[in-house]
């Protein structure tokens, strides 16, 4: 299987390289991009570079431009296309059916992968692009269990991939009312998710209070890390009592259930984090490849803590290891 690994910055792309990254994903630094956070990201001539290390180096990269482009505004997603195959993009990653449309019509020779953002999860969804745009690969939403991947992965005609390690969002794979609402910036739109712009952070006599967009996500207590207020992770007061309604904060680690992937017949995993620093790339990275080469050589991984990477010190294995119905 291969290793996807993010690269937030050229310096987190020559680091994933180094780790043992297969292929590095990342974005140009605009609205086109779903990480789209002040100081990350690239330009077109650093993108242009960055890929001609990474090739120089036997690892493959994949342009992500998988937001929706705005009505009237088009023109920002299609120079990405276009520059991104100029650049020698190995594969771009999209969303948007128009721009999906457009990119293999402009460049049919290009290798097109259908974003997570799309959410298709199911082989008809999947069909769909491969006989509408040729799409050699589907990211699969975070919301199957392993056994519903093996049985989409027999039935698509074309490679899937999916996310092994990272952030985990509660909407449909970014599809956020809350944020647009609290701050006018959408995820899928302008490719921010409560951005640092909005976010305040008040000292009170009872502690630490986190605000996005000029509502309180959180409070901590004196002696209490104070986490990003992401607004789904808050921890709000209701009828029922305090604590974090919508969902907790925990990043997802599939290191235990890397064997049942390859089994289901996955082709890619995927790392979550382009907003993360060069030391969560270089470590994450790190863990596995050395997992993966565990498993190819018939060895037991030594699975080593993640938990300094992960969101609230705390990680789960999400819905891969689904016990509800």
């Amino acid at each position: 299987m291969e290793l996807i690994c993010p690269a937030g910055t050229p310096a987190a792309l020559k680091s994933a390289i180094e780790a043992g990254a297969d292929a590095i994903y990342c974005g140009f630094n605009d609205e086109t991009n779903a990480r789209n956070f002040p100081g990350l990201n690239f330009s077109r001539d650093e993108m242009r570079r960055g890929i001609a290390l990474a090739h120089r180096s036997g690892a493959k990269v994949l342009v992500a431009i998988n937001t929706f482009p705005r009505a009237g505004g088009v023109d920002l997603w299609h120079r990405a296309v276009d520059d991104a195959v100029s650049a020698g993009a190995d594969a771009l990653i999209l969303a948007d059916i128009g721009l999906m449309d457009y990119a293999a019509r402009r460049h049919p020779n290009q290798r097109l992968h259908v974003s997570v953002q799309a959410a298709a999860a199911n082989p008809d969804a999947i069909a769909f692009y491969v006989e509408a745009f040729g799409a050699r690969r589907v990211v699969l939403p975070r919301v199957l269990s392993v056994p519903e991947i093996a049985e989409i992965t027999r039935e698509a005609a074309c490679e899937t991939e999916v996310f092994v390690f990272g952030g985990l969002c509660v909407m449909a794979e970014g599809r956020c009312s809350l944020s647009s609402y609290a701050t006018g910036k959408s995820p899928n739109m302008q490719g921010v998710c409560s951005p640092a712009s909005h976010v305040v952070y008040q000292q009170t006599p009872q502690g630490t209070n986190s605000r996005l967009g000029g509502f309180t996500i959180n409070r901590f207590g004196p002696d209490e890390p104070a986490g990003y207020p992401t607004l789904c992770k808050g921890r709000f007061s209701t009828e029922l009592g305090t604590g974090y309604i919508f969902e907790d904060p925990v990043s997802l680690d599939a290191t235990t259930l890397l064997k049942g992937l390859r089994d289901a017949g996955v082709t890619a995993l995927k790392i979550e984090g382009r907003q993360r620093g060069r030391a969560y790339v270089d470590s994450v990275v790190r863990h596995f490849r050395g997992a993966l080469d565990a498993l190819a050589g018939g060895r037991e991984a030594d699975i080593a803590s993640l938990k300094p990477f992960t969101e609230g010190q705390a990680s789960t294995v999400g819905a891969y290891r689904k016990t509800w119905k």
